[in-house]
C-alpha cells in the first residue's frame, strides 16, 4: 500500500472515530413525568402511535420539547437518559433508561422556562411516564437534570404495519422500527402495481391515494440513516382495516 493510500485510510479512520464519539456524546437536558393510573403513558400522541402498549413502547415512551421533537422528525427515535448532578433526587449510581419518542411536549410561554415552561424553546426536555421516571430519580422530584444520547433501538419482532383508510386511499401506521427508529420514506406494492411512494400524513402514518383492497401488500421502509428494508407480502390479500401485520426488522 502506497503512502498516499495509507494517509487517506488514516483520515477515514480518524473521521469515523470522531463521528462515532460525537454520536455517543452525552448532552444535557431536563426531565419530568406525567401521572397515569398504571404508571405509563398510554394515550395517543403527536407521532400517531395510538395505544403505546400495543405499539410496544409502553412506559418507556416520552414526549419531547420543541427543539428535540423537531416537527416530528424524531418520532420513533430512541434516547438513553440518566439523572445527574442532583444528590437529593437522582438515584444512586445514575441508572439509565432507554425511551422512545412518541409525543410532543408543547411549550407554555405563559410560564418561565425554569418553572413550568419546561418545554419552551430552546429547552431540551423529556416528559416521561411516572414508572420510567422512577427508574432514574425519586418521584418526589418535580424536575431533574438529565443527560441523554441517541442510541440504537432494540426491538422484539419485526416492523409492524397497521392498516387504515378506505376504498379511496390506503394508510398505514408504522411502529416497532429498529436501527435508529426513525422512518423517512415508505413505499407500498401490490401484485398489480409497482412500488408506490407513500406520503406522510402525520406522525408515522403514511398514505397513498390508491385503492389496494384485495391485494397482498409489500412495504419498503427507509430509516433516517439511509438504510432501506423491504418486507414482501406482509399483508395477505384479505387484509382488513384496523389489523396489524408484521414484516422484517432492520439488523
Amino acid at each position: 500500500m502506497g503512502s498516499l493510500q495509507v494517509t487517506v485510510l488514516y483520515f477515514i479512520i480518524l473521521l469515523t472515530s470522531k463521528v462515532t464519539s460525537k454520536e455517543e456524546e452525552w448532552k444535557s437536558a431536563t426531565a419530568t413525568f406525567t401521572k397515569e393510573t398504571d404508571g405509563s403513558i398510554i394515550t395517543e400522541g403527536a407521532c400517531g402511535y395510538g395505544d403505546l402498549h400495543k405499539a410496544s413502547y409502553g412506559k418507556y415512551s416520552a414526549g419531547l420539547s420543541t427543539l428535540l421533537f423537531n416537527k416530528g422528525s424524531n418520532c420513533g427515535a430512541c434516547f438513553e437518559l440518566r439523572c445527574v448532578d442532583h444528590i437529593l433526587w437522582c438515584l444512586q449510581g445514575s441508572p439509565s433508561v432507554v425511551l422512545t419518542a412518541t409525543d410532543f411536549c408543547p411549550p407554555n410561554y405563559g410560564l418561565s422556562a425554569d418553572y413550568g415552561g419546561w418545554c419552551n424553546f430552546p429547552k431540551q426536555h423529556f416528559e416521561m411516564s411516572e414508572a420510567a421516571f422512577a427508574e432514574i430519580a425519586e418521584k418526589r422530584a418535580d424536575i431533574v437534570p438529565v443527560q441523554y444520547k441517541r442510541v440504537k433501538c432494540e426491538r422484539r419482532g419485526g416492523i409492524r404495519f397497521t392498516m387504515s383508510g378506505s376504498a379511496h386511499f390506503c394508510q398505514v401506521l408504522i411502529t416497532n422500527v429498529g436501527l435508529d427508529g426513525v422512518v423517512v420514506a415508505v413505499k407500498v406494492k401490490g401484485p398489480k402495481t409497482g412500488w408506490i411512494p407513500m406520503a406522510r400524513n402525520w406522525g408515522q402514518n403514511w398514505q397513498c391515494d390508491i385503492n389496494l383492497i384485495g391485494q397482498p401488500l409489500s412495504f419498503e421502509v427507509t430509516a433516517s440513516i439511509g438504510r432501506t428494508l423491504a418486507s414482501y407480502s406482509v399483508a395477505p390479500a384479505n387484509w382488513q382495516f384496523g389489523q396489524t401485520y408484521e414484516g422484517k426488522q432492520f439488523k
